[in-house]
């Protein structure tokens, strides 16, 4: 990884860019309305969705227009109308229109972040950091614009008098729908490559937290060519044109495997193309000869309790040497005992509420099957009260030593919550990582660069991590995507822009191969 790409995870470079400068709080007191851009144009409609604060019950952050069927269309009309003049463009000339429309995006970006802990409940440095990746990811895609526009050919070969040049070709208009839980970050593991590739979009931010994600995507929309990008908001009942609409070539979809799943069924009734970043249940593999100072526990502690849990490529189940368990409890244990829940924006918190009520719910059901079951559950922290009370909160958890079958085991908690479980062989360690429906991403803990790769390459998930795990040391030059049920396709780098580009033949008759031929 870049020293850039490092810095973008920084806690450090984050702390003072992220701090309650004046504009982002204003930003933050004020009502925030966001509408829908399309064709060129900001465009409000009557009818709104107003976004819930998950850690104040009853307070709205603000409200999003509410796109109708109609609105939807509109959107893919207007981009596939500038799709010929986009498309026609080379890769660095597109290059050079979006370096264009990505400059300045940092001005706005406390104001950002204050109305997406809002809306999301993360932390404000998570949130900052959240539209700091995003310009980090577009200018990294940037970097690959020399290798897009690259043809192969092939020479006439025994027994094929043809010269066969191999191009590659956009799709068309794609559509790109993100979640809450770092909705302007992922977005940028997916915008910039699609457009680079030459496709127009229409984006659809989350419909529970749009509000800053709608806000940043437009201003980039506005330096951009009317119709390039778009963006729309409201209900997911009004969407189906994203997928079905017979003009989208593509969809990217970041999300649930249930929520992949839907998505999938839908494209099958148009054909549209999909690329799915779906859900993890990321095992991280502790051997005997690990590293657990506290340099390598910070990096564990935040791969698996970041963003209150709530991140896909999050380390979801702990294995660890039997010998070492007691040892990595501990250290855990340590850094647990010093979170403070409470509300994103306030200073001090380190741990927000979950997104949703029914993610609470879930996690606080499995927490409790555990117990159930016998299993030892550790919880710490405390809630907050006043005006939190009732919010989305949970106490963070370790389940230790739980039985396999249990869901805090097999399914993703998606929370603050993780069980830790010991292995005697190296052998029991990956049968046990590898026995799961999911394949995002992994991590080996170990002073021996061999114990790494050899365990590492044994790992069946698309991402695997040496002595470290998840978002924050994530390679974002490297293609990054889940196999299993934990989606298909792949983003970033020059494969994720050739996953929003076709590749078309072009085949020239040799004739003087084809008379050695006939000779």
């Amino acid at each position: 990884m870049t020293d850039t790409q490092d810095a973008v995870v920084s806690t450090d470079a984050a702390d003072g860019a992220a701090s309650d400068t004046e504009a982002g709080r204003a930003q933050a007191d004020a009502a925030v309305r966001t509408g829908l851009f399309i064709g060129g144009e900001e465009r409000f409609t009557d009818e709104v969705v107003k976004i819930a604060d998950p850690g104040k019950p009853g307070v709205i952050v603000g409200e999003a227009a509410s796109a109708s069927p109609q609105d939807v269309a509109d959107a893919v009309a207007a981009a596939k109308a500038a799709f010929p003049s986009w498309s026609a463009l080379s890769a660095h000339e597109r290059a050079s229109a979006m370096a264009e429309a990505i400059a300045g995006i940092a001005d706005d970006r406390d104001a950002d972040a204050a109305i997406l802990s809002q809306e999301n409940g993360k932390i404000r440095m998570e949130a900052w950091i959240d539209a700091l990746v995003f310009e980090i990811r577009w200018n990294v895609t940037l970097g690959v614009a020399d290798q897009v526009d690259v043809d192969t050919t092939l020479e006439p070969a025994p027994g094929i008098p043809v010269t066969t040049r191999i191009a590659h070709s956009p799709l068309g208009v794609v559509s790109i729908i993100v979640p809450f839980n770092w909705p302007i970050a992922i977005l940028g593991a997916a915008l910039p490559n699609a457009l680079l590739a030459g496709n127009t979009v229409v984006v659809k931010p989350p419909a529970s937290a749009p509000l800053a994600t709608a806000r940043l995507v437009q201003r980039v929309a506005q330096k951009l060519p009317a119709g390039v990008l778009n963006v729309v908001t409201g209900k997911d009942e009004n969407m189906s044109a994203l997928i079905q609409n017979p003009d989208v070539a593509k969809l990217s979809f970041t999300g649930s495997v249930n929520g992949g799943k839907r998505m999938m069924e839908m494209a099958s009734k148009s054909l549209t193309r999909v690329t799915l970043e779906l859900g993890g249940n990321d095992a991280a593999v502790i051997a005997e000869d690990a590293v657990l100072d506290d340099t390598h526990i910070d990096r564990l502690f935040g791969a698996i309790y970041d963003t209150t849990g709530q991140i896909c490529m999050n380390a979801k189940r702990v294995y660890v040497h039997r010998s070492r368990q007691d040892e990595l409890v501990a250290a855990l244990e340590a850094r647990l005992q010093k979170v403070v829940l409470g509300y994103g924006l306030d200073e001090g918190t380190t741990m927000g509420p979950l997104h949703q009520p029914a993610q609470k719910a879930f996690v606080e059901e499995i927490i409790q099957e555990a117990k159930d079951a016998g299993a030892e559950v550790r919880e710490y922290g405390e809630l907050p009260g006043g005006e939190l009370e009732g919010g989305n909160f949970l106490r963070p958890a370790l389940v230790i030593d739980p039985d396999p079958s249990l869901r805090v085991v097999t399914q993703e908690q998606f929370g603050p919550v993780i069980p830790i479980i010991p292995f005697d062989t190296e052998e029991e360690a990956i049968a046990a990582a590898n026995d799961t429906w999911a394949g995002l991403g992994g991590s080996v803990w170990t002073s021996s660069p061999e114990t790494a790769q050899r365990i590492g390459a044994q790992l069946h998930c698309g991402y695997v991590w040496i002595n470290d795990h998840g978002a924050n040391r994530l390679d974002l030059r490297a293609p990054f995507g889940g196999v299993k049920q934990s989606g298909m396709g792949r983003e970033q780098g020059i494969e994720g822009v050739r996953d929003f580009q076709d590749t078309r033949s072009i085949a020239t008759l040799d004739e003087a191969a084809l008379a050695a031929m006939a000779h």
